[in-house]
């Protein structure tokens, strides 16, 4: 049973929350303002950010990487990884929906990424998970403006490198389309890599001694 975090902690995700849905900043979006308590623990063992909210994903739903096909793939990752759902906390680099003329889904605008960012960083430093899962190149490049680090997903998909005083680990998104850039077996081999990581940092800051685990 996870504890409850400290109250300034619960009282900082609280304003965070309310900052977000009191933004209007970007034009072109659909304020789905897809952050809060759905999203996962404050205390959660991994912080997966992914890159924006899907139209029907999280825009209908409130909640990152679910009903959608992304979500689907998502849970089934998880699965593979052998970790649970409720134990992880789930973000985007941009916590609207970006869409298209149509109003299908687009990639997000590197300017509408810059002014997510301040929120971004304020979950991370309200989040203290001690991995944080870069769900895509968007995402990791949005971490990278947070605090720099040379990854990409190309060369470090599934392994860790230490950032911030946390562990970073580059992931695919889970989105069908993904399996055009890197084969779906080979995703679920860094998903495998992923849970290992995920349960090596659950033991070090239990007072196990720490490992790093790569792949």
């Amino acid at each position: 049973m996870q504890r409850q975090p400290p109250p300034h902690r619960r009282a900082a995700f609280r304003a965070l929350v309310r900052g977000v849905r009191a933004c209007a900043a970007c034009t072109g979006m659909r304020h789905a303002h897809v952050l809060g308590e759905a999203s996962g623990p404050v205390d959660a063992r991994a912080i997966f950010v992914a890159e924006a909210v899907g139209r029907r994903g999280g825009a209908v739903t409130g909640v990152p990487l679910t009903r959608d096909v992304s979500g689907q793939r998502f849970g089934d990752f998880l699965a593979i990884a052998g970790i649970d759902r409720r134990d992880v906390f789930i973000t985007n680099a941009v916590l609207c929906h970006p869409h298209d003329h149509a109003g299908r889904n687009r990639a997000p605008l590197p300017s509408e990424v810059a002014r997510c960012l301040p929120f971004l960083a304020r979950t991370l430093d309200v989040v203290r998970a001690p991995v944080v899962v870069a769900l895509g190149a968007v995402a990791l490049g949005a971490l990278g403006r947070v605090a720099p680090h040379a990854l990409t997903l190309g060369a470090h998909a599934g392994t860790a490198r230490a950032w911030r005083g946390r562990i970073l680990v580059p992931m695919y998104h889970p989105s069908r389309q993904s399996t055009l850039h890197r084969p779906h077996d080979a995703q679920a081999g860094d998903w495998r890599a992923l849970g290992a990581i995920v349960r090596a940092a659950s033991l070090s800051a239990a007072g196990a001694p720490p490992t790093m685990v790569t792949a």
